[in-house]
């Protein structure tokens, strides 16, 4: 008797990582980083990669604040890399923040799902992205039209998997728990956020991670939500 669908955004509708990519790519470029000794975009794109999930992995636990994530992310990143900490370029995190959130890449169906999901439900974005960056996401990427709320967790104070954020999109949407399903890419954040609350949940998982014992549904690709709705 499912009526309302929450989503995540970064990572399950809106493709974070091929996003990042394609802004990293330009940067490197833009900055010249072959000359402080990277000579190697990818190897750059993915070492900044793996310290921004982990660093987001934290963000999501509220062991960190904004301010320190968007701090480290990048300066880890060159200093693990072997640049000079006085050769680190300032600029470039506000940079990449201009212009991620201005790429348009969605996970393969994303819109065609939408639409669909969107004449039987009521959908939902539930988001621990930054204000600002989400709302530029959800314009720019056409997403706007298919969500009657979008929940950034930096408006209600908290993160998820804190419960308070799925109370508060709950009380937001006038849905019922038990009428209510999230659906996203992190086990902790969404999945176990969800779950503990009292709420079903979809594991997108397009990596083919291994899924968890105690995840009873999950997806692959988003078409299948098709076939599950």
């Amino acid at each position: 008797m499912i009526k309302h669908i929450f989503f995540d955004l970064d990572h399950t509708i809106w493709d974070f990582d091929r996003n990042a990519e394609e802004t990293l790519h330009e940067l490197y470029e833009v900055y010249q980083l072959s000359k402080l000794g990277l000579l190697s975009a990818t190897e750059f794109i993915a070492k900044y990669t793996e310290n921004n999930h982990s660093l987001w992995a934290q963000y999501h636990l509220g062991l960190i604040s904004k301010d320190l994530l968007r701090a480290e992310r990048f300066r880890k990143t060159f200093l693990e890399l072997g640049v000079q900490p006085e050769h680190v370029p300032h600029q470039f995190e506000e940079d990449y923040v201009k212009i991620s959130p201005t790429k348009t890449n969605l996970f393969d169906g994303a819109q065609k799902v939408l639409a669909y999901l969107q004449k039987k439900y009521t959908l939902h974005i539930i988001s621990n992205g930054f204000k600002e960056t989400t709302l530029t996401k959800m314009e720019l990427s056409g997403l706007n039209p298919y969500f009657s709320n979008v929940i950034i967790s930096e408006e209600v104070g908290v993160n998820k998997p804190d419960k308070a954020v799925f109370q508060y999109a709950i009380d937001k949407a006038s849905a019922k728990i038990e009428e209510s399903i999230m659906i996203g890419d992190s086990l902790e954040a969404d999945i176990y956020g969800a779950q503990n609350f009292g709420m079903k949940a979809i594991f997108f998982n397009p990596l083919n991670k291994v899924r968890p014992a105690d995840v009873s549904m999950q997806i692959m690709h988003l078409e299948e939500l098709i076939t599950l709705f």
